[in-house]
């Protein structure tokens, strides 16, 4: 086992589940603004703080598996073990990226739901 091709491999590794972290985060709550606002009655202060919680523990969440997984094992000193290696890493990364995407994705669309729930109640109840 070559250590140069470890320590290669973790290169390349942790730029590219940073940026994969960062990138999705930036566009997930970019664009949850207009959920949270819809959430919140349009009560701005309070939609983007839940919206900065919300990123924080995206953060927390994905860069601790990131790094959780990061340990890599090349038993066979060659290149080719490297890039598979890293292509199961940076895969499998990506998909548990894609599936916190669409579980936050759920909590918007419930949270919304919910709130729509509730106005009906209230817009009910002041009929009566």
């Amino acid at each position: 086992m070559e250590t140069t091709k470890i320590i290669i491999g973790y290169a390349i590794y942790l730029p590219v589940a940073l940026f994969l972290t960062y990138y999705v985060s930036k566009t997930l709550f970019k664009n949850s603004k207009i959920y949270m606002l819809d959430i919140f009655k349009g009560r701005e202060e309070i939609a983007n703080a839940t919206n900065k919680l919300f990123e924080t523990g995206f953060y927390l969440l994905n860069l601790g598996f990131a790094l959780m997984i990061l340990e890599m094992n090349l038993y066979e000193d060659s290149y080719q073990r490297l890039i598979e290696e890293l292509s199961y890493k940076i895969g499998g990364f990506t998909i548990y990226l894609g599936l916190m995407l669409f579980l936050n994705l759920y909590f918007f669309f419930r949270g919304k739901r919910k709130a729509r729930e509730a106005q009906t109640e209230e817009h009910l109840a002041f009929k009566d």
